[in-house]
């Protein structure tokens, strides 16, 4: 094998690992950022509870008012009640009394309803908040391992760059300038075995004769079809585990 073709297998597995680690800090971001959007939807829920549950007592309140007021006018009704003159004025503010006695009764009914909407909501209001509370210690667990994790992976970045750095600099410029070239076009797959006389990454077959000067490894090759750097590695000897010349 040319030792070109070692630099470029060991340049080809650096830059593999470096791909794996940016994906990996990319996304965690989007990580964070899928849990702080339950927590969102979380906080929301805690919000809509919250303001209908004061809502709830606002109109409670409102309503009381409304039965304070009526009773403030029957009694007032009953005492003028005393004074009426004919039976007509008498049986007229029977009638208001009984029509207030009446908007009473329905105030009185929907407090009751309302009593029973304000404890569902105070029981999903601390529900909600008790849960959130556990989320945000979530998150905030999530956030620190993220960092650690990403700071993690720039070191093992910054070291597989300096590395890779090495191997750039022993490897010709043309050489360089190549690989770049097919990791590019090829999405990243630069360098490809040759077995059963073909192409391992387009499956092509070879020409016997290129076959023949790729098991020499007198020189850097490409294929032919798909222009990836080629390499030939002879099979294993299974009883010593040698190289068997062929």
């Amino acid at each position: 094998m040319h030792p070109d073709t070692h630099l470029v297998i060991q340049l080809q597995a650096l830059d593999q690992r470096a791909g794996a680690l940016e994906k990996e800090v990319a996304a965690l971001p989007k990580h964070i950022a899928a849990i702080e959007k339950t927590l969102e939807g979380r906080l929301k829920k805690l919000e809509a509870d919250k303001a209908a549950l004061a809502g709830n007592q606002k109109e409670r309140k409102s309503i009381e008012g409304e039965i304070q007021m009526s009773e403030q006018k029957i009694s007032k009704l009953r005492d003028q009640m005393l004074s009426a003159k004919t039976n007509e004025q008498y049986r007229a503010f029977q009638h208001e009394i009984e029509y207030l006695e009446k908007e009473i009764r329905k105030f009185e009914d929907r407090i009751l309803d309302l009593m029973a909407e304000s404890e569902t909501l105070d029981t999903n209001v601390k529900k909600t908040d008790a849960a959130l509370k556990q989320e945000k210690q979530v998150v905030e667990g999530e956030k620190a391992k993220a960092r650690e994790r990403t700071a993690a992976d720039q070191a093992a970045l910054d070291e597989i760059k300096n590395e890779r750095a090495g191997v750039v600099q022993k490897l010709p410029a043309a050489t360089a300038a190549a690989y770049d070239r097919i990791f590019k076009k090829r999405g990243g797959i630069v360098v490809a075995e040759a077995t059963g006389g073909r192409c391992s990454a387009c499956q092509i077959v070879l020409r016997p004769q290129y076959f023949q000067d790729l098991r020499r490894g007198d020189h850097l090759m490409f294929c032919e079809s798909c222009g990836r750097i080629l390499y030939y590695n002879p099979p294993v000897n299974v009883e010593d585990g040698t190289r068997l010349a062929m």
